[in-house]
């Protein structure tokens, strides 16, 4: 057994497991102030009985999240003490940052939402909603800035065998932070709002809680409808970005085996990186070069350019990114049927749209996996590209049977986390807007 291995199996199954909740964090709370926001201008009860609603399964999600994060902040030092001893000076900074600047702020103010709903004023509730938004946003900020700085690091130098910082906006700001931001904030407002779609959808469906169901799914499925869209953008941005920064990673994407002038793009294939070609493949010419240099005519960097040991697993990193890029179509083609369905007053009677939008609710958790794993995995076999290797990263000392009983661990601990959470969500859910208590949540 490899340990190394078996150090990104644990790191993979803790990541995945945790980002479950916080993109799911970033559409709710982005819909509770929504909600808040016509609570406080229109002084409507209905806004105000959803609002609480939503509150409630947010601070049962937000207990998720800190939970399942806590592992992740432990592992880089026992299972990649390398990795923290020669950039954990640079890379700590913004895990320090997000508990002291955004988790607090989210902490207090989720609060006074869950607890204050009758103890503080409408305008003073309204700001707290506001800042929770904020907060989370900031909190993925945070982590994105870590994790950029390890696709594209910048600010900074090698001194005695450790990086050293030099630039902290460099850093910070790297060649791929706000893309990847962007990218990862629409991809946490899609799975937020088709969430909450699914939930008004079942209400609907069981003919229950009309009056708060039917403004939830129109606010949802709007949101729904322009954040799929705004993927589509955002995504090309940050792949372009990649083809730049992160070339090998791109060539893998597409299962590029040979640079090439007018290069085509990979619709669906099985790449054979023995035989260094796509079976089966369904290509559109020239259409790669035309997307990331606007020109039909440009080189595109294939496999060739690059060592073997410094390519990533072709295989699953081209999965992986074809498979967010197949939800994320089939995102838009939902959305467009919706807004057709809302344009000629049909949502709430098409039983079959609505059955659709409750399958869905697994969608984006899937997605956003699957855009995770194609940049992790596509990044290998760095840790920090072309600075620090992931094999030599890994911690020394720990032996592999200890790693994999680790494994079993989480993996057992994970399951039944994840099946009281499903116990706990469904029993507000069945519970109802109508049902919640619209003083303090927390009753």
């Amino acid at each position: 057994m490899d340990p190394v291995m078996l150090s990104r199996i644990q790191f993979g199954l803790a990541a995945g497991f945790h980002f479950i909740f916080p993109p799911l964090t970033f559409g709710l709370t982005l819909i509770i102030l929504i909600f808040e926001t016509r609570y406080l201008i229109g002084d409507n009860d209905l806004y105000k009985k959803i609002s609480t609603f939503l509150i409630k399964i947010l601070g049962l999600i937000f207990a998720m999240g800190v939970a399942t994060g806590i592992v992740l902040e432990f592992s880089f030092g026992t299972n990649w003490s390398n990795y923290s001893r020669i950039v954990g000076d640079i890379f700590g900074s913004p895990l320090a940052a997000e508990g002291i600047f955004s988790f607090f702020m989210e902490s207090v103010f989720l609060g006074v939402l869950i607890f204050g709903r009758k103890a503080v004023s409408k305008r003073v509730y309204w700001t707290a909603a506001l800042l929770v938004f904020f907060a989370s946003h900031l909190s993925g900020l945070w982590i994105i800035i870590a994790n950029s700085w390890m696709q594209t690091p910048a600010g900074f130098k090698i001194e005695g065998g450790r990086a050293v910082l030099t630039d902290f906006f460099a850093a910070m700001f790297n060649d791929s932070t706000l893309i990847r931001f962007l990218h990862t904030a629409i991809a946490g407002w899609i799975t937020g709002s088709l969430f909450t779609a699914g939930i008004a959808s079942w209400l609907i469906l069981k003919k229950r809680d009309m009056d708060t169901a039917k403004p939830l799914l129109s606010v949802s499925l709007w949101i729904f409808i322009a954040t799929a869209i705004l993927q589509f953008g955002a995504g090309h941005i940050h792949s372009v970005q990649v083809a730049k920064t992160q070339p090998p990673k791109m060539a893998s994407f597409e299962a590029l085996w040979e640079s090439q002038a007018g290069a085509p793009m990979s619709i669906i294939g099985i790449p054979d990186p023995d035989a260094k070609k796509t079976h089966y493949e369904l290509s559109i010419p020239k259409l790669l070069s035309i997307l990331i240099h606007f020109d039909s005519n440009a080189k595109v960097q294939g496999l060739n350019e690059f060592g073997e040991d410094e390519l990533p697993p072709i295989v699953i990193t081209y999965l992986s990114y074809h498979g967010m890029i197949l939800i994320g179509s089939l995102f838009a083609l939902m959305a467009f049927m919706g807004l057709v369905l809302m344009s000629i007053k049909k949502l709430h009677e098409s039983r079959w749209y609505l059955t659709i939008l409750l399958a869905a609710i697994p969608l984006p958790f899937v997605s956003n996996t699957l855009g995770w794993m194609s940049a992790e995995i596509g990044r290998q076999p760095w840790a920090v590209y072309r600075v620090l290797r992931t094999a030599e990263a890994a911690s020394v000392v720990v032996p592999a049977g200890q790693i994999l009983f680790s494994i079993i661990m989480f993996s057992t601990i994970y399951i039944l986390i994840f099946a009281v959470f499903l116990m706990l969500l469904f029993k507000i859910v069945q519970k109802g807007p109508d049902q919640i208590t619209i003083g303090y949540v927390g009753e």
